[in-house]
């Protein structure tokens, strides 16, 4: 929009809170088990899609997230946050469930 910064930049409180924003696409669902295994591995686990808690695990994290990477990134970091309150030595679908709840995304 032509002169929209200038009129923008009348209103401060405003223009100071005004960034970049960028939409990403949803993941892949091939994409989203690399991405899980990394977190995994930050957690110090080992991510096996075919063992289930964690296949089930990782269902839940794509279901409640739809594939949404930021989404994906808020949800683990309270994920890995539960599990350090807790004590916790592995991601399961309750502690995913868990996280959802204190986190504002999605019913």
């Amino acid at each position: 929009m032509p002169g929209f910064e200038r009129q923008l930049a009348r209103y401060p409180q405003l223009y100071s809170r005004i960034g970049f924003a960028h939409q990403y696409r949803p993941l892949d669902p091939d994409d989203v088990p690399p991405v899980l295994a990394l977190y995994w591995t930050e957690l110090g686990l080992t991510f096996n899609p075919e063992h289930p808690p964690d296949g089930e695990a990782a269902l839940a994290i794509t279901r409640i997230t739809g594939g949404n990477f930021r989404l994906i990134e808020r949800l683990l970091a309270q994920v890995a946050r539960l599990m350090s309150i807790n004590q916790l030595d592995a991601i399961t679908v309750d502690v995913v469930e868990a996280a959802r709840e204190t986190l504002v995304i999605g019913t």
